[in-house]
């Protein structure tokens, strides 16, 4: 696999958006040409020659020893998923063809899944192509929408872009949407031969503009916790936290699980989504494969 354009895309993306002066370098007169740092001036920075910056620029990172990554990554003031992002480009133009493709799980085990059935709080376990392979019940009353329709194994990225009842859902919708983005984005430098998500980023690229337009941005986020404001068609408003737990013996998959702030309207919305979700048919298992 040639990862050149990607490689390309996220350096001159890091080097358009920082400025001289945020890099702490000396700025003479102000003809300045390009949008942020010139090459020389993050080669001076990384402490590499101008030609070997351009080489990686270019998209060249065969044979990048990991103290010039290091050095790039601090040149540049990548923060913390941005350096995984790197270090991921790196890998995969380093072993090429050669890396072994990880089998993506197409089953929850059962253990996993009465785990998710013990808690008191919305849960449900997603792959790294945001599938959803697993939920509670108290989750499947919170994600209303994505399993209206039967479906066994709703995907949030298509949810978010494909269905206008995100926007609804979802109050600060372009934050999220963004936020989904960012996460499909380092994924796809961690596991650049995972033919579904190449074909899930086609399809959203293909059917929405916004998708396309951020995707072209380089963003990348690790998720491991963060606020969601949603606006439920049972229970209205309600502010959860989301926490992400990996799962250290399924590679890939994640328990996504939602709190809220005791004694606040957002913890009566829940206990009354709790109370809706118990009253409703008992929902069909969601670790049946779909093709």
């Amino acid at each position: 696999m040639d990862n050149r354009a990607e490689v390309r895309d996220f350096l001159t993306s890091r080097r358009s958006r920082l400025t001289p002066e945020q890099a702490g370098l000396t700025l003479y007169g102000s003809n300045r040409r390009v949008k942020g740092l010139r090459r020389e001036e993050v080669a001076v920075l990384a402490d590499v020659s101008t030609d070997y910056y351009t080489r990686l620029e270019r998209g060249n990172l065969s044979g990048v020893s990991e103290s010039v990554l290091e050095s790039l990554a601090t040149a540049l003031q990548l923060d913390e998923s941005e350096r995984v992002d790197l270090f991921d480009l790196a890998r995969a133009a380093n072993t090429g063809n050669r890396r072994r493709r990880t089998p993506v799980k197409e089953q929850l085990r059962p253990g996993i899944q009465r785990i998710l059935d013990s808690l008191s709080a919305p849960a449900y376990v997603r792959d790294n192509r945001l599938d959803l392979l697993g939920v509670n019940a108290l989750g499947r009353a919170l994600l209303t929408d994505l399993y209206d329709g039967g479906t066994t194994r709703p995907n949030l990225a298509r949810y978010l872009f494909l269905d206008d009842r995100s926007r609804d859902f979802y109050v600060d919708w372009t934050r999220d949407a963004k936020d989904v983005v960012a996460s499909l984005r380092l994924q796809a430098g961690h596991t650049p031969y995972d033919r579904g998500l190449t074909d899930l980023v086609g399809e959203l690229s293909t059917r929405s503009e916004e998708f396309r337009t951020w995707w072209a941005g380089h963003t990348v986020r690790l998720h491991r916790t963060s606020t969601k404001q949603m606006h439920h068609p049972v229970v209205g408003d309600i502010e959860l936290t989301g926490e992400a737990l990996e799962l250290s013996g399924d590679a890939g998959l994640t328990i996504i699980t939602y709190t809220v702030e005791p004694g606040t309207p957002s913890a009566e919305a829940l206990q009354f989504l709790s109370n809706w979700a118990t009253s409703e048919p008992a929902p069909s298992s969601t670790r049946e494969t779909t093709s």
